[in-house]
Formats: C-alpha cells, structure tokens, sequence
C-alpha cells in the first residue's frame, strides 16, 4: 500500500469554521485513497484564497504538506484541481517543488500535462465569470441604474443576459476542442460526450456536472470549424 499526503482548502473564515467544504473534501479523498489503496499519513487543512502570485507565500499549510510530501516521498492528495488553485501559473509553479500531485477528482493517471489542461479551463472559466459580473454591472450603471435600485431592472436585465451568451460562446469555443477529441476517440452520443467530459474532470460553465442538455446547447453555438467541428458532423450530432 502506498502512502500521501491528503490537502484541504476553503477560500473564506465562514467556511473554515462551519466546516462546509471541508468535510466533502476529506470524504472525496478518503473514498479515492481506499479504492486506490492509499494510506494518508498526514493531513493538512488551509483557509485562505488560492489567487495572487504570491498565494504559496499565504499558504503556509500547502508549504508544510509540500515539506511533508518531500520528506516521505509521497504524492499530495486534494479533492479538486481548484482547492490548489485555478491559475495556471500558480500550478506550473508547484509542479517546479517536484512534489507528484494526484486529483482524485481527476484519477490517479493524470499526468501534469492534464493538469495544466485543467488549470487553464478553470482559469478561463473564473475569468469568465468575473467579465460577465463587471458587465453587468457596467451596462446597468452606463443607463442610470443605481445598484440595488430595481428602477430599469428590464434593460439592465436584457444587458446582463447579451453579456451571458458573449461568455457563454467563448466558453464554448475552450471546451469544443476537448470535444472534438472525445468525437475522434469514436464517442459520438451526446449522452457519451457528457459521460466523457465529467469522466476528464471538465466542469460546466457553472461549475457543474455535464448532462445531454448542456453538450447540445454547447454544440449549437459553434458555427464554424474551430479545428475540430464543421456545420455537417454538429448537424448530425445533435439532429
């Protein structure tokens, strides 16, 4: 039986103290290391945001599991890509401590390559969200609404959505090569392309887990090759 170290983290001091995040965390782990036959031999558990440069410098419990991962040549353990961080940079600078990472959420075969793959789909899915908040916002304040005051909430309302089908396509356009892979693995089935894509970790715009609905409507905002799709293979795919 092989040995790890197991990570937690929640990003604010009301999750830390409720406990919520944490506990799913430590399940989700446990559940991987017992069917992967793995015995953590320590735990380490982290409030604090996972963005900035210098997010390694104000975590020092990432640094102590790091240590401790080092010293007994084990592999760290988190629940989710994100409880490191969703930044790309930030992962690529773990990876330099030459200290092996499993995601269980990810399997235990994901290699670094993959790693970074996912880092960069959730670093373009946060950045995402936050252009579509600061949009709408923008669009309310450019017609006169002050925030809170639901006096042109209709207009602002209709802005605010423009701004979610804009993120919504670019969204899009990060995940069909992903699709396009698993279209050229032989899965063809909408209902196999979302068994595919939660299998590989991918997550929804929301965050969520893919079903037929949201590979169809995915599918039906591309119009153009993009490298992977043309009119006729999405045509047929989603009849």
């Amino acid at each position: 039986m092989s040995s790890a170290v197991a990570y937690y983290r929640v990003s604010t001091q009301r999750q830390g103290r409720s406990g919520l995040g944490i506990e799913s965390q430590r399940v989700a782990i446990a559940r991987f290391a017992e069917a992967e036959r793995i015995r953590i031999i320590q735990e380490f558990t982290e409030v604090e945001t996972g963005k900035g440069s210098d997010a390694l410098d104000r975590r020092p419990q990432l640094a102590a599991a790091l240590s401790q991962a080092r010293q007994a040549k084990c592999p760290v353990i988190v629940a989710k890509l994100d409880r490191l961080s969703r930044d790309v940079a930030f992962i690529a600078g773990l990876m330099v401590q030459r200290v092996p990472f499993i995601v269980a959420e990810l399997g235990a075969d994901a290699d670094p390559f993959m790693l970074h793959l996912y880092a960069a789909l959730a670093e373009k899915e946060r950045r995402l969200i936050s252009e579509r908040t600061k949009a709408a916002l923008a669009s309310r304040k450019s017609i006169g609404t002050r925030l809170g005051n639901p006096t042109n909430a209709a207009e602002a309302a209709a802005k605010g959505r423009l701004v979610s089908v804009e993120g919504a396509d670019r969204f899009a356009q990060t995940v069909l090569p992903i699709i396009g892979s698993i279209q050229r693995s032989g899965v063809t089935s909408l209902r196999g392309m979302a068994v595919a894509l939660n299998n590989r970790g991918v997550r929804t715009a929301r965050g969520g887990q893919w079903q037929v609905s949201n590979v169809r409507n995915l599918l039906r905002r591309s119009t153009t090759d993009e490298g992977c799709f043309n009119r006729r293979e999405i045509a047929a795919t989603i009849g």
